[in-house]
């Protein structure tokens, strides 16, 4: 090793740590907001089920609460036959780049099903 060298390994890994933990973070940042986001379609799709069953417009509601991440908003909303669920919440991101994360189901209103027995 030459004389002028020493010392390029300490400031090259001074250098690349900041970098790496950078790129970890914004790793697992993204890592929550998938999370997030699958929560969200299970939430709509749970809260729509519920409301195609003809339950309560509550009781669709609280399903999708249920499984959505905290402090999501849920909408019912019945759309002629269809009953329309969309979920949204917020997912935190570094230094306020946060993300709004939505998601909508739809399902088909049993009592408009032509139903009944041969």
């Amino acid at each position: 090793m030459r004389r002028s060298d020493r010392g390029f390994v300490t400031v090259e890994a001074a250098m690349v740590l900041p970098v790496l933990a950078l790129f970890t973070v914004t790793l697992l940042w993204a890592l929550a907001a998938a999370a997030a986001q699958i929560r969200c379609v299970d939430a709509a799709r749970a809260g729509a089920r519920a409301a195609a069953r003809s339950e309560p417009v509550a009781s669709a509601e609280a399903a999708a609460r249920a499984a959505a991440p905290e402090g999501a908003r849920v909408s019912v909303v019945r759309e002629g036959e269809l009953w329309r669920v969309t979920v949204e919440a917020s997912a935190p991101g570094p230094r306020g780049m946060g993300v709004t994360l939505r998601a909508d189901a739809s399902a088909l209103a049993e009592d408009t099903l032509g139903g009944g027995t041969p």
